[in-house]
């Protein structure tokens, strides 16, 4: 069973977004909150599967949330999803930098929230829809002048440096796998080594880093 925790400041949404989870016999809603200060307090308390938070919450807003919880190692297993009412909204990326695993807005179908949430619960962080790479390939192009070159990426071999831009590509493992003409298990193998090396989270913070650092090209991952 994924036990997840809705985290919105509008009752109606919960409510809406409540009854699509619970009609499904794998999902369960253990918690709401409608706020980040609750939702972060029901995350330690229940420590759920997937939070789905809302981003513009009064208080502490669900960007803070998601942040707080990215940097509570014993909330490690938890995986954020945020809301959005806006398809590129900046907030998004600094969360998904904060350690969020993906994003939906808020009209998402029925079918891909769902589908959304299981992704997110096996480790393939919501990076695949459209709009979420829309989102990374348009901030992660702006210019940093001030970011240096990251040791991490010197210690990735060959071989994962190209497993990690097809992750930046929104390919699952098994795609990766039949890209790379082996197993799942293989390519599963390189993707938890990369993520180890770099020190992510998940896979939405190799992403981030695959664009931040110019191993692909905002627009051009690879096909």
């Amino acid at each position: 069973m994924i036990r997840i925790l809705l985290a919105d400041d509008q009752r109606l949404v919960r409510a809406g977004i409540g009854g699509i989870l619970d009609d499904e016999d794998d999902l369960q809603v253990v918690a709401e909150a409608a706020d980040g200060h609750a939702a972060l307090a029901a995350c330690r308390e229940l420590r759920p599967d997937v939070v789905l938070m809302d981003i513009r919450m009064p208080g502490m807003d669900g960007l803070e949330a998601a942040r707080r919880i990215a940097a509570d190692e014993t909330l490690a297993a938890v995986k954020v999803v945020m809301l959005t009412t806006f398809d590129l909204d900046e907030y998004v990326y600094g969360a998904l930098r904060a350690g969020a695993s993906g994003f939906l807005v808020k009209d998402t179908e029925p079918a891909e929230l769902l589908h959304a949430v299981r992704v997110v619960v096996r480790g393939d962080a919501l990076i695949s829809p459209s709009v979420t790479r829309r989102l990374i390939a348009e901030f992660a192009s702006r210019p940093d002048p001030t970011r240096a070159p990251d040791p991490r990426l010197d210690a990735l071999t060959a071989r994962e440096r190209e497993v990690m831009r097809l992750i930046a590509a929104g390919r699952t493992n098994d795609e990766i796998a039949a890209r790379l003409v082996v197993s799942p298990l293989t390519a599963k193998t390189h993707v938890s080594r990369i993520m180890a090396k770099l020190g992510a989270r998940d896979r939405s913070q190799v992403v981030v880093m695959a664009y931040e650092y110019r191993m692909v090209s905002p627009g051009r991952a690879t096909d």
